[in-house]
């Protein structure tokens, strides 16, 4: 497995657009619900083993789906699916809108024929799961990045937000991770199961109803640093 390539694809310098973004923390800050590294790490235990699970579930599944070697993959299905779990429509949007910017950088990093199959503005797990793969990663990688990507996302807009301790914030990143290893092989797992029977149902449906409120609050609000 080619370690740099998944590296930088873990990169936060990698151009995907996930700097315009806060992971869902800018509506819960300005709510007064989030001031200090431990409100953050109490977020981030209820998002990881909902959201996280469910997008890094859709990305090993992507990246799965790829690994079988079959005929070109039917994506609408799938796609259909993540669009299902994501009930709230501004995040569905937030989902597309980083799925076409991490497509548009992909493309280049790593040319792939599957790349294209997805469409123009597909959800950010199945470009994250077919990146994996073609960066040489497998199902697990793709669901690690997802948890990853969602960790960091929350993370730096904490930083930036509040004006936390950048080192404090590294260490709630590192303490997460470590935390919630577990739905990282929960997430594979079941992504890998939902490919291997071309089932798009059988991916995880795990949801947090007060971000997603939230949510929509953010979406309707003024001056927000984040779009999300």
């Amino acid at each position: 497995m080619p370690a740099p390539a998944l590296w930088l694809l873990a990169d936060s310098r990698l151009p995907t657009g996930g700097h315009a973004h806060s992971g869902g923390i800018e509506a819960a800050v300005r709510r007064g619900q989030v001031r200090a590294p431990a409100d953050v790490e109490g977020f981030l235990a209820a998002r990881v083993p909902t959201t996280g699970l469910v997008t890094a579930a859709a990305a090993a599944a992507a990246c799965a789906l790829l690994a079988q070697g079959d005929d070109p993959v039917d994506w609408a299905p799938w796609d259909d699916a993540v669009s299902a779990r994501t009930p709230v429509a501004a995040l569905r949007e937030v989902s597309r809108q980083q799925g076409r910017a991490m497509l548009r950088t992909v493309r280049v990093a790593w040319p792939d024929a599957a790349l294209d199959g997805l469409g123009a503005r597909p959800h950010q797990a199945l470009v994250l799961g077919v990146a994996t793969r073609a960066a040489g990663g497998d199902p697990t990688d793709a669901a690690a990045l997802a948890v990853h990507h969602l960790v960091g996302q929350v993370c730096s807009a904490a930083v930036r937000l509040l004006g936390l301790d950048p080192l404090a914030l590294a260490a709630v990143h590192a303490r997460t991770l470590a935390g919630h290893a577990l739905v990282v092989g929960k997430a594979c797992a079941a992504g890998t199961d939902a490919a291997t029977a071309h089932d798009p149902h059988l991916l995880p449906t795990a949801t947090t109803p007060l971000p997603e409120v939230l949510a929509v609050l953010h979406a309707r609000s003024e001056g927000a640093l984040f779009a999300s």
